[in-house]
């Protein structure tokens, strides 16, 4: 049942989780979050569940992180509202 491949996964998984919560940069924390979706999506598919593979790609993987960037891009991109004029 449990396959190096599902493991191998499974431990990529928890790396990109780590790294989403640990960078600093909102965009590359965004794209790893993304990343540990899709990874999911891919252990779903090995462990022969397709249909939860599918929505977990579509929806987790690829709507929630184009929504978070479509809401980095419109909030400014993570920068500061002062420009420079307060001190």
């Amino acid at each position: 049942m449990f396959e190096p491949t599902v493991i191998l996964v499974c431990a990529c998984i928890l790396i990109s989780g780590i790294l989403a919560v640990t960078l600093k940069n909102i965009l590359a924390a965004m794209v790893t979050g993304g990343l540990a979706s899709l990874f999911a999506s891919l252990s779903f598919l090995l462990l022969a569940a397709p249909d939860v593979a599918m929505a977990e790609a579509s929806i987790g993987s690829g709507l929630v992180t184009f929504i978070f960037l479509y809401a980095l891009r419109k909030t400014g991109c993570g920068e500061d509202a002062n420009d420079g004029t307060d001190r």
